[in-house]
């Protein structure tokens, strides 16, 4: 009967169209009335890719500064289908998008594709809006100050353990100088640290038994999985009817589920670790461990900040709170994370504080390596900061067989000595010149979530042209209708930007700016930090200078999306940079041949 066919069919090409079609129009639309479309650019070389293929290898080509040598601080490039996206490297519009971080988002595309390395949609590193200020709020106390000194035990035991096995792999190759394959070895040793003074979990990466361990083996696994960039990934940006069909392969699934599993094993362990101390009469919870999980569950329990009721709110681990008991009556509202929430922070940890440290670590060395001169300087710096007799001598953990921690005077006088470090003046000067030019994120995205769009400053004027949107020369711009930018090569002290209007931030472009930091940008001269040029200083960013660590100073209430663990970063690469040079030399390999690349 054509009848019935006739309606399957009608039913086909509505789902095609509404689905599809019309979400494809609508992508069209925006883009060729984005009023980006009148901003300068280079040229658009492909109509799939725009300008992309020529950003995949931007570390080494210098392609941002050429644009910006041409076009200014603030330009038009070309993404997937030939959209308009922003870039801008101008202090003033920097700090006005971080600084509004709730209006200017994480596109979803790339939210999703955090939320694949981080195996969940609910860690701080994804949520927006009123779930990250919740978030932010419970997790704060973790990364105090006064928290991240009693984790320093782990930081020095570490660094004092990996020092040891590359003396030792030295001796057994009775060469010298012996070749060490740094990032590798690094990787292992941060794993460890954020593992322990994370949630208190052994991943022993530094001992031969790692390859055993599961929750590694998990996370290198949906890590890796997430970093490959699939087709289906970019037409799930366009159509989100697609979003509904994500299909993960047999070892993925099993991946999530050890991390759920391990992860739950772990928040129990915490929260009876907590309660049970609770329970004791005059007894403090803040004993019942030290590791940032213990800390966000501890902090998840005891925050009375009223806010509204929710549905997401009513959901939180209401079963962790021992205050529910002692104050009996109606229940304020009160900030905290459901089970899930909590689960995602984890592999947020482990995500954002694993890889990007790592990294830094090896690109100083690898600065210092090219550098003698300043590897020199920089060792007896070190070398000048007093020491506790008792930590003189001291080796790892690990080497000493010893699992039950530290001593109340071993931590004590590491603390001292950590203070010391911190306080060393030229060792500072290396981290940040490191962190300058060799930032672990060197871009990230925002979209205009704003109704209505947004007119952002800028500190360069841009010049404004009418025509817009044709991929070549040529474009009849009295065809245009008037519209609010005038005349042709208008310069105009703010940029307009529509909702929906995607935005890059060159993190490590605006680091290496040579307008902001003169001509040798480029060069590692930790020198420059005794009198940063005012350019520089003008850079919205929570490390002075650099946008590394993002900031855009940002209210509770307009967003704050800066690192939420900069100064566990901070603290952990000096520590490891203390133990490693001022025990070891390092020397670039000359056979080796280092590029650095962007994935």
């Amino acid at each position: 009967m054509p009848g019935p066919l006739l309606l399957l069919l009608a039913i086909l090409l509505s789902f095609v169209i509404v689905f599809f079609v019309l979400p494809f129009l609508r992508f069209l639309i925006r883009q060729r009335t984005s009023p980006l479309r009148h901003l300068p650019g280079p040229p658009c070389t492909s109509l799939l890719i725009g300008n992309l293929g020529e950003m995949h290898d931007q570390e080494n080509n210098n392609l941002i500064h050429t644009w910006e040598a041409s076009y200014g601080p603030t330009f038009v490039y070309r993404g997937f289908l030939a959209a308009p996206r922003l870039m801008t490297m101008d202090p003033l519009a920097l700090a006005h998008i971080l600084g509004h971080a709730y209006e200017y988002p994480k596109p979803e595309f790339v939210r999703d594709s955090l939320a694949g390395m981080a195996a969940g949609h609910d860690g701080l590193l994804t949520v927006e809006g009123d779930q990250h200020r919740r978030q932010r709020r419970i997790l704060g106390p973790a990364f105090s100050k006064l928290h991240l000194a009693s984790l320093t035990p782990v930081f020095w035991d570490k660094a004092t353990q990996l020092r040891d096995i590359w003396l030792e792999q030295a001796d057994a190759q009775k060469i010298a100088p012996s070749r060490v394959d740094v990032l590798s070895w690094l990787g292992r040793a941060t794993l460890d640290v954020i593992g322990e003074a994370g949630f208190g979990y052994r991943f022993d990466a530094l001992s031969s038994t790692s390859a055993h361990n599961e929750l590694a083996t998990a996370f290198g696994i949906i890590f890796s999985t997430a970093r490959k960039l699939r087709m289906i990934t970019i037409l799930q940006a366009w159509f989100p009817i697609l979003r509904r069909f994500r299909r993960n392969g047999a070892t993925m699934v099993q991946a999530h589920a050890t991390m759920d599993r391990i992860g739950m094993q772990l928040i129990d362990q915490k929260r009876s670790e907590i309660l049970a101390e609770a329970a004791q009469k005059g007894v403090d919870t803040s004993r019942a461990g030290r590791d940032l999980l213990s800390l966000l569950i501890r902090s998840n329990l005891s925050t009375p900040v009223p806010v509204p009721s929710s549905p997401s709110n009513r959901a939180a681990l209401s079963s962790l709170t021992p205050h529910n008991a002692q104050h009996p009556g109606p229940a304020r509202p009160r900030i905290q994370m459901s089970t899930r929430e909590v689960l995602c922070q984890i592999s947020t940890f482990i995500a954002a504080g694993h890889e990007t440290t790592a990294s830094a670590l090896t690109w100083c060395l690898y600065a210092l390596a090219r550098a003698p001169h300043v590897q020199t300087k920089l060792r007896a710096a070190l070398h000048a900061i007093p020491v506790p007799p008792r930590v003189r001598t001291k080796p790892s953990q690990a080497q000493a067989g010893d699992s039950e921690g530290h001593s109340e005077g071993d931590q004590n006088q590491e603390e001292d000595l950590a203070t010391g470090v911190q306080a060393c003046t030229y060792l500072d000067w290396v981290v940040r010149e490191t962190l300058r030019l060799h930032s672990p994120v060197t871009s990230t995205m925002r979209v205009c979530a704003r109704p209505g769009g947004d007119e952002i400053p800028v500190s360069v004027p841009v010049a404004v042209r009418r025509s817009g949107f044709a991929l070549g020369a040529g474009h009849d711009a009295a065809a245009e209708d008037e519209n609010a930018y005038g005349a042709p090569e208008e310069s105009r002290w703010s940029v307009r930007v529509a909702e929906g209007d995607i935005l890059t931030i060159p993190i490590q472009a605006v680091n290496r700016c040579v307008r902001l930091w003169g001509e040798d940008a480029g060069d590692f001269r930790p020198e420059r930090w005794a009198d940063p040029p005012p350019e520089a200083r003008s850079i919205p960013g929570l490390l002075s200078g650099t946008l590394t660590f993002l900031n855009g100073n940002g209210s509770v209430a307009e967003g704050n999306r800066a690192c939420i663990g900069w100064r566990f970063a901070l603290i952990e690469i000096k520590i490891f940079l203390y133990t490693l040079v001022k025990d070891l030399e390092f020397w670039i390999d000359d056979d080796m041949v280092i590029e650095k690349r962007i994935k």
